[in-house]
């Protein structure tokens, strides 16, 4: 771990009230092919637990996934928050309006149509959201699938489109990440957020970060973090070294 990261946690881990947020997917579970086939790295859990333990520490996963899909995959304990569909899921059971309902529906029927010709792609239903996954297609149907999509419904007004890592996803509500970590914020009162992404949805958290925030990219890529490790156990060891750091304030 870089000296600079490490003098940037201990100076978080010193303020009276912290939020560590981070995502899921490829941060602190290995990247797969079949999503329903994640899970969570050794200790990745037990850190976020410890951490949830000490007194004015808000611990929360923020992940693209639908929030009872997160559930299942993480097993996250009790204490640890968790948020899904890129922010607009902080509870099971979201209504939508009725014109966002019909827009929703709207949205997945077409993607059906357009996706018929490219059997490797398929599609995710989420409550707000429909997603396009081409991580098992090939390369040049991967392409057309994306541009097909993105030239459809994408454009559709209502319709709000986020890129990610083989993926597509058509949102009919308006937030992300960085709403999500603000509202997160407001709620603990918090002087400082750590947060954990690797995928291009995390660039709008890292963006709602200020002052001694910390935000760390996992893996490569381009990203407005001030911090990166090389990988999703780097990024569990980073959060051990907060848990240690935060356990000589709170003895």
């Amino acid at each position: 771990m870089s000296a600079p990261l490490r003098a940037a946690l201990e100076r978080l881990a010193a303020l009276p009230r912290l939020l560590v947020a981070s995502d899921f997917d490829g941060v602190l579970s290995p990247l797969v092919l079949d999503p329903s086939k994640a899970f969570p790295l050794p200790g990745a859990m037990a850190v976020l637990d410890g951490l949830a333990a000490f007194p004015n520490t808000t611990v929360a996963l923020v992940s693209g996934r639908a929030r009872r899909d997160l559930a299942a995959v993480a097993g996250a304990p009790d204490r640890v928050l968790l948020v899904g569909s890129h922010g607009s899921e902080f509870a099971d059971g979201v209504e939508l309006a009725p014109a966002q309902a019909e827009l929703h529906a709207r949205v997945e029927a077409e993607l059906r149509e357009l996706l018929r010709d490219y059997p490797d792609v398929w599609l995710e239903i989420k409550p707000t959201t429909v997603v396009v996954h081409t991580r098992t297609a090939p390369a040049g149907a991967k392409a057309a699938a994306q541009a097909a999509v993105r030239a459809g419904p994408a454009t559709w007004p209502g319709v709000h489109a986020t890129n990610g890592k083989e993926v597509v996803e058509l949102a009919v509500v308006t937030t992300h990440k960085g709403t999500a970590v603000e509202a997160l914020r407001d709620k603990a009162s918090a002087d400082g957020v750590v947060f954990l992404g690797d995928d291009v949805t995390d660039e709008n958290a890292f963006a709602a970060l200020r002052g001694e925030d910390v935000g760390i990219k996992v893996g490569p890529g381009e990203t407005r973090a001030g911090f990166r490790v090389a990988d999703p156990q780097a990024a569990v060891r980073a959060l051990e070294l907060l848990r240690d750091l935060r356990a000589a304030r709170h003895p």
